[in-house]
């Protein structure tokens, strides 16, 4: 047993112990409530490579990581991953740890981390998947590699490259008791594999040749003098006597003279102390000590007490007789100044300081000459302080030399001060800084060499940490075994430490020097911050111990044989060549398959154990190393290397290969892949069947699956592909709607009653679409497919990315728009891509996608003529005619194109002739509008002319010419939207008369542009519109403030209302829509109960991260739709539909505007009531009164009739007396 703090541990693993396992739980997310039933097809355009709704708090759109760090991951009920806890760098193995009455206690996950889920672990863990618990398992130094978790006997056992008491590379966990080691406490060199044989024993695989403790004695012990002279020295009861209270006096002494400045005393009768406090730590194996013979005094006993522990340390030396004696407490001294005594370490342990307490002396008190302490191990800081001092025996003594920008940073939490460097990107490279180790190598022969890296967290630097090239030289007639080049990602958030060789140094000479040089790996285009501590040199055992990368155990016997003849496991490792190297054991039915690096009479790399017996598979095996298997049935399933079997007689074993152990037959996955592969993991997906389905992760250094039969070649993003055996295919080869995943997957296992468990770095969407995808519009959204493919955006390497445009951000699918007219049901996609045509052919940037009845479709593109490398950022139709505009240039018909080209849907060709090209210094077309019930299209963006015409910013064509509508509207135009039918509202870096604003309406009927009152308080160019009621007197406004924010406002017919400051500093708003509601929530001023507005873009949402789409409710964004685009967010530039949005009556806020027109208009019915009562009531009156109407009827018109009337009837009453007009 061993590790104290391993004590502390038992009440967890006891409190973990009879848990019942539960699945990892989602939290679903409240569904939108959308009703898009009312907008015909629905549709999506962005820039993205996979593409999920938001349906689980766990979803997000986070890339996969490149410094190295791995997560433990597991699949929600979507398919997409949800990350369980980070660690600082690799996992390597997992395995459930199950005991004897079948109660899981947890996960043991080992790696090469320090830390998980920001618990501090060096390499090994427990992970709680009922209440995600960490529970870190000290004792360990260094990284695993392999665990075995044996439910038999509650035991897990692990390996790997570490040290822990007294065992090295291997050990065991046993039940609730902690750390074990094992009869044979370990191995001389690094375990790959442990697994269980059909017999039961436990299999060790990797690269070693005997049991035991790795540490070699050297035949020079206790070569390295550990640096006293830059020590914190300080004493206690020290002499006043001048020349020898000085306590510094006794260092670097190494012929024990006495004398002042050379001696240190203590007052007389008096007990004291001496004490060295180092800024590093380090592990003595010897003291020496010159006693003092001065003025008659001298030490006779002491004690040496290591710091910061506090204890006593214990000690063997020689004695007066000769023979060997020990001490503790009261260690003697001789009183004779002409000889040290050496004081040798019973047990090895690390400290940073020592204290010599002086118990008894000779005369009237104690002194010393001179002090040394010494180690075993080799070291080399890159703070030379730290070195072997220049007054050390060592006539090469190890050092460094740095160039560049190097600091020193104090050690903090770690083992010492080291150096960093910042370094400003890009174009950072092996000559920006670098340091140089040269070691002190007295004894040549086979040393482990390890490099270390002080922690991310003590000094703050884990965000900007960057990855370092090492590169190393070992022998003076080098050859490829003794030198080499790795990197090494340093963002590990405590002290770790990276083997990075183990084999043959030579001593160091006057004409050679072992070396080893740390500068920044090169291409870091980002500012990073790169650190450098020590090396170091460990010698190994020299003893051969017989075996050969393979070790059997029966884990029933209390000690372990070193008859390896017994074992037929053991006798095959020592048949192979020597240096064999074992990567994988895995054991099918009743037969053990070894695969590694090896070879041997008839085997390479691989080979067979069943009934007593080692057999070579056909072929004689594979041509080069496996680095990963996988069981799957009877399947085998091989990485690495290799190209083909040792014999060829399979063709397409590319680096990946199937071993059918029933019909003891190879098999290719398709054609392979283009490089190395060195991780091959299971994962759960559902493909076709409606349900999971087990498929082979493939990760490696590799770009390209290659083509077979009929299915071609494909791009593998960042070395990742996935091979369905139901299908006997790659998933990209289905042409199937999967989810879309990329990264790197490192390990996993299975728990009964659970979700797999995975580990790893990805990134992960539920649906593999790229840059436009299409609603369901019945029932709760979901996305699907449009029928397009869309090559996919690679990060892999850069002749493979989707085309950008220099000094040009946008990518992939910019704008979209369904056609209906003339019986067409066509979907045309425009941005900056490239896509696959039904027949076969490229098209780039602009896809018509033509839909029949009967269910199929055509996908085309438009003639040539258009530069490869032109954008569409608007699309409209008038009638039969496509207009389709953007940063597009070409020719056409020998006339130049510039900003807009024309295409006939009904005939297929392009318009001739097409309108007069646009002119300006950087020409682009944003906006296209047609107006309603007319053949008016308004074309907007930012240029100058339209041919000859004077028409800066926007245009009009109609009847087959450009017209300029209005006149003092200048600057850029991102957006336009009609307000009704003769107002035409722009939005973006607009003047109007010489004014600067950002919103601005064109009244057609008198040809005016007026500002909108209030657009001073947008406080940045518009770059997205959308109606928030039936005419769009209210409208939303999106786009970046002058401060580099984005920006979110409502108009209400008067004002501008802000959403405030609710999204994040990195958020870009490309589109807006508002849309209609099946289930109402609470009405707030901005948006209606019935509504929520849709904001679609690269959004950072504050309490959330990053989504493409989310719905704003008035009060609060809810992440809509999450997307990525190669290792990166992705984004969606707008939604585009079929019909537009209808408002109901309700929805909508009243602006002051119709307020006071509905009320005015109400004053004046209730004046007309009134006045009408009135009237109605004078007329009763006066017909109580006797008043009667007027004769209607008249003589007649002729001359006849007006003759017949007498004149004294005209008359006649003139003088009657009749009542006044009544006042």
């Amino acid at each position: 047993m061993f590790s104290p703090t391993a004590a502390g541990l038992l009440p967890i693993i006891l409190s973990l112990h009879g848990l019942k396992v539960e699945a990892v739980n989602f939290t679903p997310v409240p569904s939108p409530n959308l009703d898009l039933s009312q907008l015909g097809r629905v549709a999506i355009a962005g820039d993205f490579d996979a593409i999920s709704l938001y349906t689980f708090q766990q979803q997000n759109e986070n890339s996969f990581s490149t410094n190295g760090s791995q997560s433990l991951l597991t699949q929600m009920p979507n398919g997409d991953f949800a990350t369980l806890a980070s660690a600082d760098a690799s996992i390597e193995a997992m395995c459930p740890f199950v005991m004897k009455d079948g109660t899981l206690v947890g996960i043991v996950v080992g790696g090469n981390f320090t830390s998980l889920g920001g618990i501090e672990a060096q390499g090994v863990a427990l992970y709680n998947i009922t209440t995600a618990q960490i529970t870190p398992l000290p004792g360990l130094s260094g990284s695993v590699s392999a665990l075995y978790c044996d439910s038999t006997t509650s035991t897990v056992f692990v390996g790997g490259e570490f040290t822990g008491a007294n065992s090295t590379n291997a050990v065991a966990w046993v039940g609730t008791a902690g750390w074990t080691n094992l009869p044979f406490a370990g191995f001389n060199g690094p375990i790959q594999t442990i697994n269980k044989a059909p017999t039961g024993n436990i299999i060790f695989g990797g690269s070693f040749t005997g049991l035991g403790n790795a540490s070699g004695i050297p035949d020079i012990p206790d070569q390295q003098v550990i640096n006293l002279s830059t020590a914190n020295i300080t004493a206690g009861g020290s002499s006043s006597t001048t020349g020898f209270s000085d306590p510094k006096n006794i260092v670097c002494s190494k012929s024990g003279e006495s004398g002042p400045g050379q001696t240190w005393l203590l007052a007389d009768n008096t007990p004291g102390f001496w004490q060295a406090e180092m800024s590093f730590g380090y592990q003595p194996t010897k003291l020496r000590v010159w006693n003092t013979e001065q003025n008659g005094q001298g030490t006779q006993t002491f004690r040496f007490t290591a710091l910061p522990i506090s204890g006593i340390m214990n000690f063997t030396y020689a004695g007066n007789d000769g023979q060997t004696a020990s001490c503790s407490s009261q260690c003697p001294l001789n009183a004779s100044t002409t000889q040290y005594t050496d004081f040798h370490f019973v047990n090895v342990i690390g400290m940073s300081g020592f204290k010599i307490d002086i118990s008894d002396w000779f005369g009237s008190g104690g002194g010393l000459n001179g002090i040394e302490l010494f180690q075993d191990d080799i070291y080399a800081y890159a703070v030379s302080s730290l070195d072997e001092p220049a007054c050390g025996v060592s006539q090469f003594g190890s050092n460094s030399t740095a160039t560049g920008p190097w600091m020193a940073t104090p050690s903090n939490q770690s083992s010492s001060e080291y150096l960093t460097a910042n370094l400003t990107g890009p174009g950072i490279n092996s000559e920006s800084a670098s340091v140089t180790f040269l070691a002190d190598i007295k004894q040549s022969g086979n040393y482990t060499v390890t490099i270390f890296t002080p922690g991310c967290q003590q000094d703050g630097t884990c965000d900007i940490r960057g990855i370092s090239n090492v590169t190393g030289t070992f022998a003076s007639s080098t050859g490829s075994s003794q030198s080499i080049q790795t990197s090494i990602f340093q963002t590990n958030d405590f002290d770790k430490y990276d083997q990075i060789y183990r084999g043959y140094v030579d001593a160091a000479s006057s004409s050679f020097r072992p070396s080893i040089t740390l500068s920044p790996l090169d291409n870091q285009n980002t500012s990073i911050s790169l650190v450098a501590q020590r090396v170091r040199f460990q010698l190994d055992s020299p003893t051969a111990g017989g075996l050969n990368g393979l070790f059997e155990w029966n884990p029933n016997q209390a000690t372990a044989s070193t008859d390896y003849s017994n074992s037929t496991i053991d006798t095959a490792g020592i048949g192979l060549h020597t240096d064999a190297l074992i990567m994988s054991v895995e054991v099918v039915g009743q037969t053990t398959y070894v695969a590694g690096n090896f070879s041997g009479d008839g085997i390479e790399n691989i080979f067979a154990i069943s009934n007593g017996n080692a057999t070579s598979l056909p072929d004689i095996g594979l041509n080069a190393a496996v680095a990963s298997t996988f069981v799957y049935g009877d399947l085998l399933f091989l990485g690495g290397n290799f190209t083909n079997t040792t014999n060829p007689g399979t063709p397409g074993l590319n680096y990946v290969a199937i071993f059918d152990t029933s019909k003891q037959a190879w098999q290719p996955l398709g054609n392979g892949v283009n490089g190395q592969v060195t991780s091959m993991v299971p994962l759960m997906l559902n493909v076709t069947t409606g349900q999971p389905e087990t498929c082979i992760t493939v990760d490696g250094i590799f770009n390209e699956v290659l083509a077979s039969g009929s299915s071609p070649a494909f791009a593998a993003t960042d070395g990742f592909a996935i091979w369905v055996p139901s299908h006997n295919n790659w998933l990209q080869n289905l042409n199937i709607q999967t989810m879309a995943i990329t990264g790197q997957l490192s390990a996993s296992t299975n728990i009964s009653g659970s979700t797999p468990l995975l580990a790893g770095t990805v990134s992960a969407q539920g649906m593999g679409l790229s840059d436009a995808a299409e609603f369901s519009t019945s029932g709760s959204p979901s996305l699907n497919s449009l029928g397009i493919r869309i090559q996919p955006q690679q990060v892999a390497s850069p002749n493979q990315r989707k085309r950008a445009v220099s000094g040009q951000n946008v990518t992939g699918a910019v704008v979209g728009l369904f056609d209906t007219d003339n019986g067409r049901n066509t979907t045309i996609i425009g941005g900056h891509f490239t896509l696959v045509a039904t027949n076969g052919s490229n098209i780039n940037n602009l896809a018509i996608i033509n839909s029949t009845s009967n269910g199929t479709q055509s996908v085309v593109g438009i003639g040539s003529g258009l530069d490869d490398n032109s954008v569409f950022l608007a699309l409209a139709t008038q009638e039969d005619t496509l207009y389709a505009g953007g940063t597009v240039t070409g020719t056409l018909n020998n006339a130049a194109i510039n900003g807009l080209v024309l295409w006939d849907l009904a005939t297929s060709n392009y318009v001739s002739p097409q309108p007069p090209a646009f002119t300006g210094s950087s020409v682009a077309v944003n906006a296209i509008a047609v107006q309603p019930d007319t053949s008016n299209v308004y074309v907007a963006g930012s240029f100058d002319t339209a041919g000859s015409l004077n028409c800066p910013s926007i245009c009009l064509f109609a009847n087959g010419q450009w017209k300029q509508p209005g006149t003092g509207m200048g600057g850029s135009i991102a957006a336009l939207t009609w307000q009704g039918n003769t107002q035409l509202l722009a939005g973006g870096n607009l003047t109007v008369g010489g004014n600067t604003t950002t919103l601005a309406t064109y009244d057609t009927t008198g040809q005016v542009w007026t500002e909108i009152n209030g657009a001073s308080s947008v406080p940045g160019p518009v770059t997205a519109i959308s109606a928030a009621n039936s005419d769009a007197s209210q409208f939303w406004v999106a786009g970046k403030s002058t401060n580099g924010s984005a920006f979110l406002m409502l108009y209400d017919g008067t004002n501008f209302q802000s959403v405030g400051d609710t999204l994040g500093k990195n958020t870009l708003i490309r589109g807006l829509a508002v849309l209609s509601l099946s289930q109402d929530h609470t009405a707030t001023s901005l948006v209606p109960a019935d509504l929520s507005l849709l904001v679609t873009g690269q959004l950072d949402l504050p309490s959330f991260g990053n989504a493409s789409a989310a719905l704003f409710n008035g009060t609060t964004f809810s992440p809509f739709i999450l997307s990525n685009s190669g290792n990166g967010p992705g984004s969606i530039s707008q939604l585009f539909t079929q019909y537009q949005q209808t408002f109901s009556a309700s929805s909508g806020s009243l602006s002051l505007g119709a307020i006071v027109g509905i009320a005015l208009a109400c004053a004046l019915g209730c004046i007309f009531l009134i006045v009408l009562a009135g009237f109605i009531m004078e007329r009763r009156r006066r017909s109580r009164e006797g008043y009667r109407p007027a004769p209607q009827n008249y003589y007649e018109k002729t001359s006849a009739n007006m003759s017949r009337i007498p004149p004294g009837d005209l008359f006649r009453n003139l003088n009657q007396n009749q009542p006044g007009p009544r006042l």
